[in-house]
């Protein structure tokens, strides 16, 4: 052992010792104080590993456990004292680097108080919360000299499935009881996470897992069969349960639609949590992640109202977004809406506003785009000068009338559809205001806004502008509304005879007007004097729509999203909310549904 270690070693016999009680306290939490107040930091790895390996190699879990086991009561009081406060101190007093380090005596002390006290007992829980909170960012694998490894770890996953199996099924038989806890979820998916790691990297060359498991897997120098074989009976198993209990919440959906009363239990909230562990899972297996799908699929009705009466702000439920089928309308809104910030609740927090009516757009303008995005994060309060109305009312007709001046053709920033009037993308010519693209800025803080405020402005977006916001492609079919000539045009080209098509005598060109002059843009280098033929019209049709649709637009499009971001905090939120929606429920957050008013889901959805 190095000088260096020898000096830090903290004598721990003396914990098997029967010292006076008064003593106990005292001496056995001062002495972990001390030992984890000398763990190396700031230097190699090998040195702090070294400091805690002595802990384990002085048998110091053991006799702390021993310790615990004492049926005189301050003996085990001082015994969970000091376990709590070296667990505790591990998880927030040593940097995260250390708690590889940590893990293994947690680990330890897991092992211990299992065979001693049992799974129930409160300290053990804690141990094995703990221990999952260090695992899961830590990479696992084979067993090394003084770290954790996955045949280390997987015990505890089998443990929490088992749990969490019996509960679910007793929240089947028992109206009363509120099912698994919060913290067994929490806990099993921070044991599987890295167990899912650790498969994914051996079976990476093996595809999807097939089950039995094939040859070729079983022959990897390292295949954790058993482990593997086992978490596809857990994935099977807690699957079924939650269909059952999907079941059940579906009945009382049903219940709730006829009668217009009833409470969900309270562990049902949990189910989001298990639901996305298990759909990790599936991915791992050959054929599991549609029948994942396939049953959520079935309880439909049953995870969409979980989604809106569960899920929460900071809650990542991107997972349920990879088959959006499952959900509806009111759920998808949800998940939205929960992207974007909440508007607070005491008036000295909101942004004020003082606007002229007669000159709304411009006042506006200034109000919104010069305030720092913090500000108008928390939300607005608006009067009219010379009025004394003040109130949601007010600030939705504020929304009304801005959004109405914004997208009035005649400011030249967005342009209607032919077929539909509310309906707009940018204006390829909005450049004939200098400031156009500050107010495409202002535009997008303005529906980021709206959409905050669950208010309702009578414009949507065309289709072209809601895919580019989306990160998504533009294709023939999703123009038709906004250049029904175009589209007809580009469909007729498609659909020539090869012939017609060679001797019409097109070039990669398009033709614009701008300023009053006509423009020949160039859709590919040395377009002028490319012919369009049978061969090639798929190209320049696509170079056509590109052309006309986005690279026009660009700047625009760009402008708008940035208000957008600055509202909603980041482009990844942005790219979450746009994933989250389709074009109709975007409309009907901006417009409404053009149906007849059901009373009934009007009440069911105001605050």
């Amino acid at each position: 052992m190095a000088a260096d270690q020898r000096c830090r070693f903290v004598d721990f016999s003396p914990l098997q010792e029967q010292l006076p009680t008064s003593m106990f306290p005292k001496t056995v939490k001062s002495m972990i104080v001390e030992f984890l107040s000398l763990t190396p930091r700031g230097v190699d790895d090998d040195k702090a590993s070294g400091h805690f390996q002595i802990f384990n190699a002085s048998s110091a879990p053991a006799a702390l456990v021993m310790l615990y086991m004492s049926s005189h009561k301050p003996n085990r009081e001082a015994a969970d004292d000091a376990i709590r406060h070296f667990i505790t101190s591990s998880k927030t007093v040593l940097p995260k680097d250390i708690h590889v380090d940590c893990a293994p005596i947690v680990l330890e002390f897991c092992k211990l108080l299992k065979r001693a006290v049992g799974i129930d007992d409160p300290l053990y829980c804690l141990c094995r919360s703990s221990l999952g909170a260090m695992v899961e960012y830590v990479e696992i694998g084979e067993k090394k000299k003084g770290l954790v490894g996955l045949r280390d770890i997987f015990p505890f996953v089998s443990e929490l499935a088992a749990k969490l199996s019996h509960d679910l099924e007793l929240s089947t038989e028992s109206t009363s009881f509120p099912g698994p806890s919060l913290s067994d979820i929490s806990d099993f998916s921070s044991f599987v996470v890295p167990v899912r790691n650790e498969i994914k990297k051996v079976v990476v060359f093996c595809g999807p897992i097939r089950v039995p498991l094939t040859d070729e897997l079983r022959s990897l120098p390292v295949c954790y069969a058993d482990e593997i074989l086992i978490l596809h009976q857990i994935f099977i198993d807690i699957l079924s349960k939650v269909d059952k209990c999907l079941s059940k919440i579906q009945e009382h959906v049903d219940w709730l639609q006829k009668h217009g009363v009833g409470l969900l239990s309270i562990g049902s909230c949990h189910y989001l949590s298990l639901l996305k562990e298990l759909n990790h899972i599936s991915k791992l297996y050959n054929g599991h992640e549609g029948l994942f799908w396939d049953t959520m699929k079935q309880r439909k009705d049953a995870l969409c109202h979980l989604i809106v009466k569960c899920a929460k702000r900071n809650e990542n439920h991107e997972w349920v977004l990879d088959c959006k089928e499952v959900t509806n309308f009111e759920a998808r809104r949800h998940l939205a809406m929960l992207m974007l910030p909440e508007v607070k609740d005491e008036y000295e927090e909101l942004h004020e506003m003082l606007i002229d009516r007669s000159h709304l757009l411009e006042e506006s303008f200034e109000y919104i785009a010069r305030a720092e995005p913090e500000s108008l994060r928390a939300g607005l309060f608006m009067e009219f000068k010379n009025e004394e109305a003040t109130g949601p009312g007010v600030l939705r007709e504020w929304f009304f009338l801005v959004c109405q001046a914004i997208f009035n053709p005649q400011n030249a920033l967005f342009v209607a559809c032919p077929n539909d009037r509310k309906r707009f993308y940018p204006n390829p010519a909005s450049k004939v205001d200098p400031k156009h693209l500050d107010y495409f800025s202002f535009a997008g803080k303005v529906i980021a806004l709206a959409l905050m405020h669950k208010i309702q402005i009578g414009i949507v977006f065309d289709r072209v502008l809601f895919l580019q916001l989306a990160g998504r492609g533009i294709s023939l079919e999703d123009i038709r509304d906004a250049d029904p000539y175009l589209y007809n045009s580009c469909k007729q080209i498609l659909e020539m005879d090869p012939e017609a098509i060679d001797q019409k005598g097109l070039t990669f060109i398009h033709e614009v007007e701008e300023l009053g002059a006509r423009k020949v843009i160039e859709l590919c280098p040395g377009g002028k004097s490319m012919v369009v033929n049978s061969k090639n019209r798929v190209k320049y049709v696509d170079s056509l729509i590109h052309q006309r649709f986005v690279k026009a637009i660009s700047e625009q499009v760009s402008s708008f999203a940035k208000g957008l971001v600055e509202i909603m905090s980041s482009k990844q939120i942005k790219k979450s909310f746009f994933r989250c929606l389709d074009l109709e429920d975007l409309d009907g957050m901006l417009h409404g549904s053009e149906n007849a008013i059901s009373v009934d889901d009007w009440k069911a959805h105001t605050e």
